[in-house]
């Protein structure tokens, strides 16, 4: 998606920004292993495939994706690589042409380092955040393995409700509508984030 190119958003413990070129190749090495493709439901895929990939999601009007960061290591000195910095992602699907009001959030904290330590909880809230106020949802969908428990307890505790399970895919769909109560809750948990510029990949940590 187009309208994220050029945002950083920053929080207390990640740092979201634009999915580049610049990641792929961390990204590609990520999604070679067994365990992170059954949790994505993902085939691997090669690098020459990974990178138009991410031209796709770019230019794509209902895909927005952003790449964390893990923000301790990222503001930890000047100059420091994003590539060195990736903790994972977090993406948000526009695709029920009969409900553009409707995203799919999903989120993959593929660093085993950076597990256990909220950052999939802030970048949820971040990327609901954005949704809510630059693209118009009002309405989230999950869609979890069901033997992915991590995920199911996170999304349960961001208020999320089970509606769907599904045998055949294995895996659970979770909902949350944003009424005027939740949409303030959601403002409260995501006002220390700060929007700035970003662009060619390059930004310097601040």
């Amino acid at each position: 998606m187009r309208l994220n190119q050029n945002i950083l958003l920053l929080g207390k413990k990640v740092v979201l920004v634009p999915y580049t070129a610049e990641h792929v190749p961390r990204y590609h090495e990520w999604m070679k292993s067994e365990e992170l493709q059954r949790l994505t439901a993902s085939e691997p895929l090669t690098l020459e495939q990974e990178y138009a990939m991410q031209c796709s999601w770019r230019e794509d009007v209902d895909k927005c994706t952003f790449i964390v960061l893990d923000a301790e290591r990222w503001q930890a000195q000047p100059g420091t690589t994003e590539e060195s910095c990736m903790a994972g992602d977090v993406n948000l699907f526009l695709t029920d042409v009969g409900d553009p009001s409707l995203g799919e959030i999903e989120v993959m904290i593929a660093e085993p380092s950076c597990r256990s330590k909220g950052f999939g909880t802030e970048a949820v809230l971040m990327m609901m955040s954005y949704g809510v106020t630059k693209l118009g949802v009002t309405k989230f969908e999950a869609k979890i393995g069901q033997e992915n428990e991590p995920s199911l307890r996170m999304f349960q505790k961001l208020h999320f409700e089970q509606v769907a399970v599904s045998s055949v895919f294995q895996e659970v769909t979770l909902r949350l509508t944003m009424d005027e109560r939740e949409r303030q809750w959601l403002l409260e948990q995501t006002s220390h984030v700060e929007e700035k510029p970003y662009g060619d990949g390059s930004q310097e940590p601040r």
